[in-house]
């Protein structure tokens, strides 16, 4: 019988992941994309560092970051009673950071494409930053806003080394999909795993499949 409970944990970590991220990196992607300072190539950069950092790497780092006996783990816990290290709120706060770029770098991609005379007649026309952000530049980028709501949903569903290394495997807790497979194949128990594989597959196409057709149906308009 198949035990839905590690996809229940992979789904709600990615859904929260997902929300969190669209609201701090928004307003991050929208003043870089609007502005020329010196400094933007190296937020880009600090911003991107997930991509390129093996997840062993930035997971030994989180979790020394996050243990009791370092000042942000241990403010956070003497201060609020907050424990990073193997617990589901740890593993948001590693999965925001190892996800950023797929939302970011969508996001600042399709408000950089953006029409610089449809952001300054906004403004010109007495409309607000928040009211131009919402009603005028999302609106023109949902090709972008769709890649990065989808695909960092589906990164955060698919994350295996940094979920491992802060989060471990507690059942019903940090126990996620890819990490039930990896332990069904510790187990030779190879029917869980190809099943547990098969629905992660399927998954991901069905997602991939979506941004594409939608964009491409855009385009075709």
């Amino acid at each position: 019988m198949i035990e839905f409970t590690p996809f229940y944990v992979s789904f709600k970590l990615a859904f929260i992941t997902t929300f969190v991220l669209f609201f701090l990196v928004l307003p991050l992607a929208w003043k870089l994309s609007q502005s020329k300072s010196k400094f933007k190539p190296i937020i880009e950069s600090i911003c991107a560092m997930p991509l390129v950092l093996p997840p062993t790497v930035m997971g030994f780092y989180l979790l020394f970051a996050f243990s009791k006996n370092s000042f942000i783990g241990s403010f956070l816990y003497e201060s609020f009673g907050i424990e990073l290290v193997f617990s589901f709120t740890g593993l948001v706060f590693a999965s925001c950071i190892y996800s950023l770029p797929f939302m970011f770098q969508p996001l600042l991609s399709g408000f950089e494409s953006l029409n610089k005379n449809i952001i300054e007649a906004s403004y010109l026309s007495g409309k607000g930053k928040l009211t131009t952000l919402f009603k005028i530049a999302l609106p023109n980028i949902k090709p972008s806003l769709l890649t990065a709501l989808v695909v960092t949903f589906a990164h955060t569903v698919g994350e295996f080394g940094i979920v491992l290394m802060v989060g471990g495997s507690m059942e019903g807790k940090t126990k996620v999909a890819s990490i039930a497979i990896y332990e069904f194949t510790e187990l030779l128990d190879y029917k869980s795993a190809h099943i547990y594989s098969f629905i992660m597959l399927c998954m991901s196409f069905v997602v991939l499949f979506s941004v594409y057709f939608f964009n491409h149906k855009n385009r075709a308009k």
